[in-house]
């Protein structure tokens, strides 16, 4: 069993920055792949960001090519996410999700290939 727990989220003028964190345990976390989604009131959740259990391989959203960046940090059990050049529309809670892998160092995009999700973390950008 994986239990994550998002942190760092706020509220931010439009163009700030700010950096979330999603903390794993339960299970060895250089095994995890994992992922950051996001929902705004109203709508579907969406994909942010993914990335490979060894931290090598990484994919995002178009909306956030070049503004956010996805990292994991294997030796304190915890990924991140930086947001930059942040937009009203960032507005969201932020999920981070997990995936227990064996062998593949490879990322995940869909919400249905996660296992494992976090109980969210509020980011506002104000404009």
């Amino acid at each position: 069993q994986v239990q994550l727990e998002e942190s760092g989220g706020g509220l931010v003028q439009a163009g700030g920055s700010l950096r979330v964190s999603c903390a794993a345990s339960g299970h060895a976390f250089n095994w995890l792949a994992m992922g950051w989604f996001r929902q705004a009131p109203g709508k579907e959740r969406e994909f942010v960001a993914a990335i490979s259990r060894s931290g090598r391989n990484t994919i995002y959203a178009d909306s956030v090519k070049g503004r956010f960046t996805i990292s994991k940090d294997n030796a304190k059990s915890t990924m991140y996410l930086e947001l930059n050049g942040l937009k009203s529309e960032d507005t969201a809670v932020y999920y981070c999700a997990a995936k227990i892998v064996t062998l593949a160092d490879w990322f995940y995009a869909r919400p249905n290939d996660y296992g494992y999700w976090g109980q969210g973390t509020q980011v506002t950008v104000s404009s």
